[in-house]
């Protein structure tokens, strides 16, 4: 059942409020401001590195032997990663020959979601309704219900085991004949499943464990010391009763590794090894992809990660500059809170203001930024931003009713 909380808020109070978020709102808009230069700063350097990487890399067919020539060459091959590295995870005995062994842990805890519902009142004054739900859930981490707001909820999260994730990597690790360096190692994938080796008395030591766990946990609940409390299944380690019916407090551990196998490169070569090769505007590349994959496929992705980052980015400045001018802006429509009505409608303008000016600050930032590391675009783009302002004014304008309007208005 859901948890109400209600708190009421007066006017002078939403004043105050509004005027501290003056202060925040200007820290947005400067964040957001500050990302967008950044960003296109990041973009064209990337872009131009990568341009510059394409026009000297070579593609080399064999890379089982080390090649003196390739020395300092910016090199696209494919071939088998190779390790005699042996990982093992300290707890769980799982082990393999691999490039990376990974340990996940989940918690079965429960989760509490807050909802809130305001409602403004006639004089400014604001109701706040906070509503706390709570559910059952595997989490990534144990959850402090100490803290929950229901005391019904209150201390009921418990663990039977706090596990930490962990992730290990190879150290010597060869992309033919040269020796790979960890940048390209983290980049591997294709996780598979490894099992844990749980000898008998391992087993029984972990059984104790956990029941003393349960029997501190409920003295007076004894059926725990009939169940098993460690279950197997294939790379799976289950700690709990019953692995169809979780309860809280049942930890679930997951253990994947990667094994070596084909893949293609693109990197520096150096002696017997290979790194990041790094262009003339200090930018680097080091780049992996797991299987066969030519040369021309592998820098067209880049570009694509490039661009996809550098949209995200813009997008994430945008919001920033538009939610920082409607926290300084905030407390022009809180003055109209007097009057719910006038507010909603003092909001709506306001908020479009906010993200009229939001946009055309960004585009302006985008285009100055342009013009500062590719002047051509970038004044493509204040143009842009001159025609999009030229364009709301006249909007604004012509919907203003003219004189005669409003004398035939009157008649």
């Amino acid at each position: 059942m859901a948890y109400q909380e209600r708190t009421n808020t007066t006017y002078g109070q939403r004043l105050g409020k509004s005027g501290k978020g003056i202060g925040l709102g200007i820290l947005l808009l400067v964040a957001g401001t500050v990302l967008l230069w950044i960003n296109e700063g990041r973009a064209v350097k990337t872009t131009r590195m990568l341009n510059e990487a394409e026009k000297t890399a070579i593609h080399v067919e064999d890379v089982s032997v080390v090649n003196p020539e390739l020395d300092g060459k910016l090199i696209h091959a494919t071939a088998q990663v190779t390790t005699s590295d042996s990982l093992t995870d300290p707890i769980f005995g799982a082990g393999a020959v691999a490039v990376m062994l990974a340990r996940e842990v989940e918690y079965y805890q429960w989760v509490e979601t807050k909802h809130e519902e305001t409602k403004d009142k006639i004089g400014g004054g604001q109701e706040t309704i906070t509503t706390y739900t709570y559910k059952k859930e595997w989490v990534g981490a144990p959850i402090e219900s100490a803290e929950f707001r229901d005391p019904d909820y209150k201390g009921l999260n418990f663990t039977l085991s706090n596990v930490e994730d962990k992730i290990q990597y190879a150290e010597n690790v060869h992309f033919g004949a040269y020796r790979m360096p960890d940048c390209l190692i983290h980049q591997m994938s294709g996780r598979v499943p490894v099992e844990p080796v749980f000898t008998e008395s391992l087993k029984k030591e972990w059984e104790n464990s956990l029941k003393g766990v349960l029997e501190r946990r409920a003295p007076k609940d004894s059926i725990f010391a009939e169940k098993e409390l460690v279950h197997i299944d294939g790379n799976v380690v289950y700690f709990g009763r019953n692995t169809s019916m979780p309860e809280i407090g049942d930890v679930r551990v997951t253990l994947t590794k990667v094994l070596p196998g084909e893949a293609s490169v693109i990197a520096q070569v150096y002696q017997d090894n290979l790194k990041e090769y790094t262009a003339k505007n200090g930018m680097s590349l080091a780049t992996l992809t797991m299987g066969a994959e030519d040369m021309e496929t592998m820098f067209s992705s880049e570009h694509s990660k490039n661009s996809i980052l550098t949209w995200l980015l813009r997008l994430a400045g945008i919001l920033l500059v538009v939610f920082g001018l409607k926290g300084i802006t905030e407390i022009i429509v809180t003055l109209f809170k007097v009057l719910p009505f006038l507010a909603s409608i003092a909001n709506f303008g306001v908020g479009a203001i906010c993200w009229i000016v939001g946009i055309l600050w960004s585009v302006i930032v985008i285009a100055l930024a342009w013009i500062f590391y590719r002047p051509v675009l970038g004044i493509s783009l204040l143009v842009v931003a001159a025609l999009l302002t030229f364009f709301f004014i006249k909007k604004g304008k012509s919907l203003k009713p003219t004189s005669d309007e409003v004398q035939e208005d009157n008649k």
